[in-house]
C-alpha cells in the first residue's frame, strides 16, 4: 500500500522529469539530445555508469540519462554509480535524499581519496581528479559496464580551451568522447557537452532542489580562507563574463574555434603525441602550388582550344547553310547541341582552306 507521503515524492519527482522535457525543453533536452546525436555518444547494445558526484550537474545527467533511455528508440543499460572518496556524513547524506527525490538508483562505493590527497602540496586537485577517474573506471568495469558519463557541460569546455592557452600555451579542449588509454575497451562520455551551466541553475531553482556545491575538502578550507582565486576555473568564468559585456556571442565564438582549426595557419601541432612544424612541409606546399598552377594553365589552355575548335566548326557549317535547307536544319540541330557527330560527318566530306579558317577568326 503506497501512503501519501509516498505518493508525494513520486508526484514531485513526475514534475521534475516534466520541467526536462516541457519546461527545459530548449535549453537543456535538445541540446542533450542533439550531442547525443552529433557526437555519436550511445550505441545499441551499450552498458553505461553515469558517474553521480552529487552536484547539479551529476544529477541533471542521471535524468536525462532516464530520460532518453524510457523516451528514445535505442536499446542500451544505465548503471548510476556514486563513489564515496571520504564525504562528509552531511554530504553523503545529501546525495543518498536527493537520488532518492529524483527516483535515482545508485550504487555507493567508498574510497579514502581525499585522505590519500589531504597532504599533498602541489597539484593536490590535479591528483584527486585522476584518483577518482581511475576509481570510477575499475568500479564501472566490475559492474560490466563499457563506458562512463560525466556531467561536464558547454561552460566547462570553454573554461577549458581558455585555461589551456593562458596557463598550458597550448590550444586544448574538452572533448566530447574519449577511449581510456588504462581501461581497454572502455570509453568516457560527456551528454552535457551542449548544455549551459546557466540553464541547469536555472532547471535546479525552479524544482526547488538543493546540491552538494563543492564536496572537496581542500575546497572547503580554501573558502574558509577567502581564498576564491584558488580556482583557475573561477577566474575564466569572471574573465569571459567580462568579455560578454562586450560581446554576447563570446561563449559560441571560443567553442567554435577549437572546431574551425586552420593548420595551414599555425606554427606547429601535435597529431598522436607527434609534434609537427609549419616549416615540415613549408617547401612542398610551395612546389605543390606551383604544380596546381601548371596544371591549372593546362586546363585552360584546353578549354580555350575546344571552344576554338567548336567555333571553327561553326563557321564551316555557316558556309554550308548556304547549299540549301538540308544544311540549314543542321545548323539548327548543331545549335541546339544534337547534332554534333553528324555535323562532323559532313565537314569531312569538305576540303579545309585558309579563307575558312580566316572566316572562324572573325576576320571573313
Amino acid at each position: 500500500m503506497i501512503t501519501e507521503i509516498e505518493k508525494s515524492e513520486i508526484e514531485r519527482t513526475r514534475e521534475i522529469e516534466r520541467s526536462i522535457i516541457k519546461r527545459f525543453r530548449k535549453e537543456i533536452w535538445r541540446p542533450f539530445v542533439r550531442a547525443l546525436n552529433e557526437y555519436e555518444l550511445i550505441a545499441e547494445g551499450d552498458r553505461i555508469a553515469v558517474c553521480i558526484s552529487g552536484g547539479k550537474d551529476s544529477m541533471l545527467l542521471a535524468k536525462c540519462m532516464q530520460e532518453i533511455l524510457r523516451h528514445g528508440k535505442m536499446k542500451f543499460d544505465l548503471k548510476f554509480l556514486v563513489m564515496d572518496p571520504g564525504y562528509r556524513p552531511e554530504n553523503r547524506a545529501l546525495i543518498e535524499e536527493n537520488a532518492r527525490i529524483l527516483g535515482i538508483p545508485v550504487h555507493i562505493f567508498e574510497t579514502d581519496i581525499f585522505e590519500t590527497v589531504a597532504d599533498v602540496k602541489d597539484s593536490p586537485c590535479y591528483l584527486c581528479a585522476r584518483m577518482r577517474r581511475g576509481n570510477l573506471y575499475a568500479n564501472a568495469r566490475d559492474l560490466g559496464c563499457n563506458k562512463i558519463a560525466l556531467g561536464h557541460h558547454f561552460d566547462d569546455v570553454i573554461e577549458t580551451i581558455l585555461m589551456s592557452m593562458l596557463y598550458g600555451a597550448q590550444v586544448n579542449t574538452m572533448m566530447p568522447k574519449l577511449h581510456s588509454t588504462n581501461f581497454p575497451g572502455m570509453e568516457l562520455i560527456r551528454p552535457l557537452y551542449l548544455v549551459k551551466e546557466a540553464d541547469i541553475l536555472a532547471w535546479k531553482d525552479y524544482n526547488g532542489l538543493r546540491f552538494l556545491q563543492c564536496a572537496c575538502r581542500f575546497t572547503e578550507e580554501s573558502e574558509r580562507n577567502q581564498n576564491e582565486e584558488m580556482s583557475k576555473r573561477k577566474e575564466m568564468k569572471k574573465l569571459i563574463a567580462g568579455f560578454r559585456q562586450t560581446n554576447p556571442y563570446i561563449e559560441t565564438n571560443i567553442f567554435k574555434s577549437v572546431g574551425n582549426v586552420n593548420l595551414d595557419a599555425c606554427i606547429g601541432y601535435v597529431r598522436h603525441g607527434e609534434r609537427h612544424n609549419f616549416l615540415e612541409e613549408y617547401d612542398m606546399e610551395n612546389a605543390a602550388g606551383k604544380k596546381r598552377t601548371r596544371k591549372n594553365k593546362a586546363r585552360k589552355n584546353r578549354t580555350r582550344k575546344n571552344e576554338n575548335e567548336k567555333r571553327w566548326k561553326l563557321c564551316r557549317l555557316a558556309r554550308i547553310v548556304r547549299t540549301g535547307s538540308a544544311g540549314f536544319h543542321l545548323l539548327l540541330l548543331f545549335l541546339n547541341g544534337s547534332a554534333h557527330d553528324a555535323g562532323d560527318k559532313l565537314l569531312l566530306e569538305y576540303h579545309e582552306d585558309d579563307q575558312d579558317r580566316q572566316c572562324c577568326d572573325g576576320g571573313g
